[in-house]
Order: C-alpha cells, then structure tokens, then sequence
C-alpha cells in the first residue's frame, strides 16, 4: 500500500474483531454510522455495554469512522 493510500478498515484489528464477535468489520462500522451525536469516548462505551466489544476493538472501530469523516 502507497503513502496515499487510505486503510479502508481498522486494518490491525479487522480478523480478532470478526472472530471474537462474529460479525464482519461492515457491521459494527454500519452500527457506529447510525449513531449520532455521541462523542468518540461515548460511542466506545456504547459498544462496550451494548454490544460486548473489548475497548481496544471498540476504540479502533470509532476511531475508523471518525476518520472516514475528515
């Protein structure tokens, strides 16, 4: 991958992610895009109680999204 090129997920994390909690990255990235108004530490929160993620899994999939929209 180039310097320019963007990582279109949390690239790190994607395969621990979808094997721990079954889902593929799309999912909890789809889950994050629906929420709205949440800070990035809220949102982290959010998928800690709610769904179950670890804070690092879940930290690395807010922080994709929150990159997706600069």
């Amino acid at each position: 991958m180039g310097d320019t090129e963007k990582v279109k997920e949390p690239a790190s994390y994607c395969p621990s992610i979808v094997k721990k909690y079954g889902q593929p990255i799309s999912h909890w990235l789809d889950l994050v895009h629906r929420q709205s108004g949440l800070k990035h530490m809220e949102l982290v929160a959010w998928l800690k109680e709610t769904h179950g993620l670890g804070h690092g899994h879940a930290n690395a999939i807010v922080a994709h999204v929150r990159e997706e929209k600069t």
